[in-house]
């Protein structure tokens, strides 16, 4: 393995770094996704209308399951493999853009995990709306290398448009729901039906065309619906759709609380983390409870729970009442724009410490990314811009923690670096009050980080491969920077060894 970010800051991609060579598989003409084009808002206003007007997401999605299950989908949903009882499979969250950030993920993908037995995509594997002619350059195209099968638990954006490309893809080639019953007239519903973005009825014209660049029967898997559980050796992975708003509906809560059962080990892949950025958002399910008490209960065996949606990778290693420990990942960083991790306060949550807890990218290697970011954007870089030593230092003095890199030469933390950092909504200690900042943390990473993509390396990106063995299940966070030394030899940035009950 090459040094990771924690070793130097070379391994993190910084400096004359030799380019990758991941540009030789985009498409000839990939196209770039501007999050500040109205006309892309407005086709992604579905998570706005359902948090405004309710969600439909639920009685969608049991539409869905009752079609699949008539047409021949287990009812119970399990996925019943013949893996021995020692294989690896991959986590791949949040990857599909379609441009530079997400294909520079794949040479070192296909390195550290060519011999996978299978993956599973956590959350929004297309941008922007999760239409089914985006699947060629954003799924097909990306992963046609890869040999096995590729499992999905959906994401918001593959639900603005009611999940059609994302049930066409996975589930047999699904054909399109008819219309549901129609709402009463001047309702909240009825506003909402008539303003609903819905699918154009000519998407996936091309889909046909592009199931040839993964068309291997190895390749091929079918999975019974949105939510579904894996058996795959000694463990059963379980995953989730949280919908537009991040909650699990009463029928998928029951199911879920069901397939729980048992003495197998279990691991639970979902579209919403159930910790991330030092809180704790345990995903209410409709009638009551919420996915963590269903984690945290000692019978039904999860040994981890890893989500996608925010696109960077955190892990929190929380101790339960009982001494048991549970892995809580946050894993997010499989192409989409880069969420910030600089913005994390100093973390102290569930028992959980700054000495506990991990993240990629490191604060200060985020802080960095974001400043040349800012200083392009408002063309000040000679003020804005700051060398990854200078934002490792200010992050270790505003949070009052050691440099999370080995340091090299002294750094002398200025007033600028200071301002910029502030400014770029850099986390304080808690003793220390808030001054103004740039819109870094709520109002960036929802309007403008999404626009704020970079094309060239570093891209702080990375992919999970898990080693499941009868004793133990081993994760690695394997990074992906663009350049070439990491993708020959893809750094592992985090890795913890999970004992099996």
């Amino acid at each position: 393995m090459s040094d990771s970010s924690r070793d130097t800051a070379a391994g993190a991609g910084w400096g004359a770094a030799e380019p990758g060579a991941y540009r030789r598989l985009l498409p000839p003409a990939s196209a770039k996704i501007s999050w500040l084009d109205p006309r892309l808002l407005w086709a992604a206003r579905n998570g706005v209308l359902a948090s405004w007007l309710g969600d439909p997401t639920g009685r969608t999605r049991g539409r869905w399951v009752a079609r699949q299950e008539a047409a021949g989908a287990p009812a119970d949903k399990v996925i019943r493999r013949t893996d021995p009882d020692r294989f690896s499979f991959l986590v791949i969250g949040d990857p599909g853009e379609g441009d530079d950030p997400q294909y520079a993920v794949v040479p070192g993908l296909l390195t550290a995990g060519g011999d996978t037995s299978f993956a599973v995509i956590a959350s929004d594997v297309i941008y922007p709306v999760g239409s089914a002619d985006d699947y060629g350059p954003k799924f097909f195209r990306p992963y046609r290398d890869y040999p096995a099968p590729v499992y999905a638990v959906p994401g918001n954006h593959d639900w603005y448009e009611d999940l059609g490309g994302f049930m066409r893809v996975f589930c047999d080639d699904a054909p399109p729901l008819p219309p549901g019953p129609a709402p009463r007239p001047l309702t909240r519903a009825w506003l909402r039906s008539l303003l609903w973005h819905r699918p154009d009825p000519a998407d996936g014209r091309h889909l046909s065309e592009a199931r040839k660049l993964r068309s291997a029967p190895a390749q091929q898997a079918v999975q019974p619906g949105p939510y579904w559980a894996i058996d795959a050796g000694p463990v059963r992975i379980v995953g989730i759709d949280t919908g537009l708003l991040g909650t699990v509906d009463a029928e998928q809560g029951a199911w879920l609380r069901e397939v729980s059962r048992g003495p197998r080990p279990k691991i639970l892949i979902t579209g919403s983390p159930l910790y991330v950025d030092g809180r704790h958002e345990p995903c209410p399910v409709e009638g009551g409870g919420t996915v963590d008490d269903i984690v945290r209960d000692p019978a039904h065996r999860y040994i981890a729970a890893i989500g996608g949606d925010i696109h960077n990778y955190q892990r929190y290693p929380v101790t339960l009442a009982d001494g048991r420990v549970l892995q809580y990942v946050v894993a997010g960083g499989g192409g989409a724009f880069t969420h910030a991790t600089h913005t994390i306060p100093r973390v102290a949550v569930a028992g959980v410490t700054e000495r506990d807890f991990r993240c990629y990218p490191l604060r200060g290697d985020s802080l960095a990314f974001y400043s040349r970011l800012y200083g392009r954007r408002l063309r000040m870089p000679r003020f804005f811009t700051l060398t990854e030593a200078e934002a490792t230092a200010v992050i270790a003095e505003r949070l009052g923690i050691p440099p999370t890199r080995a340091p090299g030469a002294p750094v002398r933390v200025t007033r600028r670096v200071r301002l910029v950092a502030g400014l770029l909504g850099t986390a304080r200690r808690p003793d220390r009050a808030r001054r103004f900042r740039l819109p870094v943390r709520k109002v960036y990473t929802q309007v403008f980080s999404p626009g704020s993509a970079t094309y060239s390396p570093p891209f702080f990106k990375c992919f999970l491969r898990l080693d499941v063995s009868p004793e133990a299940v081993r994760l690695r966070c394997h990074a992906a920077t663009g350049n070439r030394a990491q993708e020959i030899a893809p750094p592992v940035e985090d890795e913890v060894t999970i004992p099996l009950p």
